[in-house]
């Protein structure tokens, strides 16, 4: 019985594999649609529609306006539990780094007003900044493409990748990573 289990998974991983060369090509074809993506400017506009520059660099992102702090990106809908039960966390981390640290919260949502994002930030207290526009979709695409929220990057003064965190996270964990690169 086990070898006709194993025959067929065999045959089976033969005829769903296909053919490798092009495979290859595909993931070719792939990686440079990725790479084109990673290597444009974004545009990510808050909910007051201010526009916030995400350039790409060798190793992590440079956000104009944001020049020389602690950036925070963090990937969210309004709808996730575990990223409502952050919110309260990452009030306190704006606010015990406010002078040197900055949250962007990337909405992973599409059709929903600014009035609703305000509501929603008013009602849970953010002190930080929301980004709401299509270009959040081309931001998780570049940074890897987001499969699971809420997700988060942190990038130090200079825009390089210092960490990243998937689920929701203690604050304990993210305040010792921020003293880190401070």
């Amino acid at each position: 019985m086990k070898f006709w289990f194993a025959l067929f998974i065999s045959c089976s991983m033969l005829f769903l594999s296909g053919c490798s060369s092009e495979k290859k090509k595909t993931d070719e074809n792939s990686s440079k649609a990725k790479e084109a993506i990673q290597n444009e400017k974004i545009v990510l506009q808050d909910i007051s529609g201010k526009e916030i520059v995400v350039t790409p660099l060798e190793k992590g992102f440079s956000f104009a306006g944001f020049e020389n702090k602690i950036v925070l990106v963090n990937f969210f809908t309004t709808w996730c539990p575990p990223c409502k039960a952050e919110i309260p966390h990452l009030v306190n981390l704006q606010e015990k780094y406010k002078e040197n640290f900055v949250i962007i919260s990337v909405l992973l949502e599409e059709n929903k007003s600014n009035e609703e994002i305000n509501s929603f930030m008013k009602y849970n207290n953010i002190n930080y900044v929301i980004t709401n526009s299509l270009e959040n979709f081309k931001l998780a695409q570049s940074a890897g493409g987001v499969k699971n929220i809420p997700l988060m990057f942190l990038y130090d003064k200079n825009g390089k990748y210092s960490t990243h965190y998937v689920g929701a996270i203690p604050e304990e964990m993210i305040d010792a990573d921020i003293k880190k690169v401070l």
